[in-house]
């Protein structure tokens, strides 16, 4: 054999060997992130879903963040579901969710205990988007929630979510934001909430329209923090669409479109 064969073989074997080392490596970090996440108490709450016949399936990961992952999921007749799911074990999480849970008087004598907090932001973020599409605005439809996991509509297809504003700035984007206004106001006079993190992150699009989602950290109007939340999701709209050319409303103008 050649010496320009052997070192070819002995490149070929360093390079399978270091890809299986990557595989190892991803396969144990994906590892345990499932366990992390398919803790006990919460593989009993996805399997008492199935068994109620919410959900039939749970496959990859749609998106993951600190706080949770989101899976796709199917029903029974094949529809696809969204299941998020949220971390027991996020200490920093339960620094942040504090705040947007104090003064919200659907929860109050919620204890401090981490997973008790967690349990509570599971079904706040379910209340308010009950309560949103109650009152017309496009967000996924909450279908269940017990303990950390909440299952709702999925808003794409085949396990692709839709893209956000951020991903994807649509064709009249001066439409977009008139109908965002819309939504702002109806959350406002219909469901009695303020978004309280609305922006190009927090927004799909997808059929033409507008989609809100990311709805944990929504507070009633009788929230100490509600007017500062209100007045901050205008901002991020305003400044979103006007760095696109669109002719937005002044901070006072949109305020007072929303609250009337």
């Amino acid at each position: 054999m050649s010496r320009k064969a052997r070192e070819r073989i002995a490149h070929t074997e360093k390079r399978v060997e270091k890809r299986d080392r990557m595989l190892e490596h991803n396969f144990s970090a994906e590892r345990a992130t499932l366990e992390e996440v398919f803790d006990q108490a919460t593989r009993m709450v996805v399997y008492r879903f199935m068994t109620e016949g919410i959900l039939n399936e749970v496959n990859g990961v749609v998106s993951a963040g600190k706080e949770a992952r989101v899976y796709w999921g199917k029903n029974k007749e094949g529809k696809d579901l969204a299941v998020k799911i949220y971390l027991t074990s996020s200490a920093e999480f339960k620094r942040g969710m504090f705040k947007y849970i104090e003064g919200d008087h659907r929860f109050k004598g919620v204890r401090h205990d981490t997973r008790s907090l967690i349990f509570a932001w599971a079904q706040k973020e379910f209340r308010n988007l009950e309560q949103a599409f109650r009152a017309k605005v496009n967000v996924p439809k909450p279908l269940a929630v017990k303990n950390n996991v909440l299952v709702m509509e999925f808003i794409g297809k085949d396990g692709v979510s839709a893209p956000s504003l951020k991903e994807m700035l649509p064709s009249e984007p001066e439409k977009v934001y008139r109908k965002l206004l819309t939504y702002v106001e109806r959350l406002y006079h219909k469901a009695d909430l303020v978004h309280g993190d609305l922006s190009e992150y927090n927004v799909m699009f997808w059929k033409g329209k507008p989609v809100v989602f990311d709805m944990s950290q929504s507070v009633p109007l009788s929230h100490p923090l509600a007017k500062f939340l209100l007045e901050r999701d205008l901002a991020n709209v305003n400044r979103f669409f006007s760095r696109y050319g669109v002719k937005v409303l002044s901070a006072e103008e949109a305020y007072r479109q929303v609250v009337g």
